[in-house]
């Protein structure tokens, strides 16, 4: 099996985020699933106050760093990652081992396997407390916006690709997104190239029967006819 590209956060952002933060603020993570491992990058050691490789990265050592009224929300976002699979973007706060209080932004995304399952949630740590002087918070925030955009943006492509495919070979949603994790797979390219090259390739086919396309146009005319409505009494 081939390793799994992030779905939603790619590799490629973390030029774009160390541009505007200074090397201690922004850290990089990686939680696998089934093992229940983590990966930190040095940048996350120094944030909680170690040397990198000083500790073994753990579920429990990220909660015993946790404030102590974030907890529980931590604690609840770890569960819901591991039972659905769900990254766990958020914001937090935790104390380093001096006792210094960080406020951070967890952006996350998802590793997916050859079958397009979850297996593991990687991310940044972005911190947000008042170490990071104000021209660096502004630049941040840009950066997280723009991430942020192109997460919309690929995940907006790649439901479009899935229509596509849903409609040419009658399949449902969860069908046709294996169908182009598979094609990512075995090419070696990105999830979101591989649904962008799909739209493309729809202008070479050869345009639809009219009389298909008459039944169409009298659906859509029609549509609102077959729509129920809940109304308030």
């Amino acid at each position: 099996m081939t390793e799994p590209a992030p779905e939603d956060v790619g590799r490629d952002d973390d030029e774009r985020l160390a541009r505007v933060y200074r090397p201690a603020c922004v850290g990089r993570f990686t939680f696998w699933f089934t093992t229940g491992r983590w990966e930190w990058s040095p940048e996350m050691y120094r944030m909680h106050g170690y040397a990198p490789g000083e500790v073994e990265p753990t579920t429990e050592l990220l909660l015993a760093h946790e404030h102590p009224d974030d907890r529980d929300v931590l604690t609840g976002l770890i569960s819901r990652t591991l039972t659905q699979g769900v990254p766990a973007s958020s914001r937090q706060r935790f104390l380093d081992t001096t006792g210094h209080a960080h406020t951070v932004m967890v952006l996350a995304g998802r590793l997916l396997d050859d079958y397009g399952e979850p297996v593991a949630t990687t991310g940044y740590y972005l911190d947000l407390s008042e170490t990071v002087d104000a021209v660096a918070t502004v630049a941040a925030n840009e950066a997280i916006a723009e991430v942020l955009s192109r997460v919309v943006a690929a995940r907006a492509v790649i439901e479009q690709a899935k229509g596509v495919l849903m409609q040419m070979y009658g399949m449902n949603a969860e069908q046709a997104f294996k169908v182009l994790v598979w094609r990512s797979q075995d090419a070696n390219i990105k999830l979101r190239d591989v649904a962008v090259q799909v739209l493309e390739d729809l202008r070479l086919l050869p345009p639809p029967d009219p009389r298909t396309i008459a039944v169409f146009d009298h659906l859509l005319l029609t549509g609102h006819e077959r729509i129920v409505c809940d109304h308030d009494s």
